[in-house]
């Protein structure tokens, strides 16, 4: 089962987080998520346990607890319907002509002719 962990104290790391989980049971992997330029801890992770029932007891034991001063949220991760992943590409200025950084430039591209 694949388990949430949120609220996690920024100063915690992968083996922190293996160690706890291991208590209730075999621990297959755990992934603290961190920030791709900084390589800070984003405060949350993610722990695979192979036995449903090792995993639950997990959750129901861990879910609340108090981690260095903070009160940290475990429970089972549900995977992201497909509809809500944003893309890459995803065009955030709800218009359709391109990336118009220039102005009045409604080519589809970056106003470097003088094109309007």
């Amino acid at each position: 089962m694949n388990i949430f962990v949120g609220s996690l104290p920024f100063s915690i790391d992968e083996a922190d987080l293996r160690d706890s989980f291991g208590v209730y049971g075999t621990v297959a992997s755990v992934k603290l998520i961190t920030d791709k330029f900084t390589g800070r801890s984003k405060g949350f992770g993610f722990v695979e346990m192979p036995s449903d029932e090792e995993a639950l007891k997990a959750i129901q034991e861990l879910n609340g607890a108090t981690v260095e001063g903070r009160t940290i949220v475990v429970n089972k991760s549900e995977p992201k319907p497909e509809g809500e992943r944003r893309s890459f590409n995803n065009n955030r200025s709800g218009g359709s002509y391109g990336n118009n950084r220039g102005g009045g430039n409604y080519g589809g591209g970056n106003n470097r002719g003088g094109r309007y």
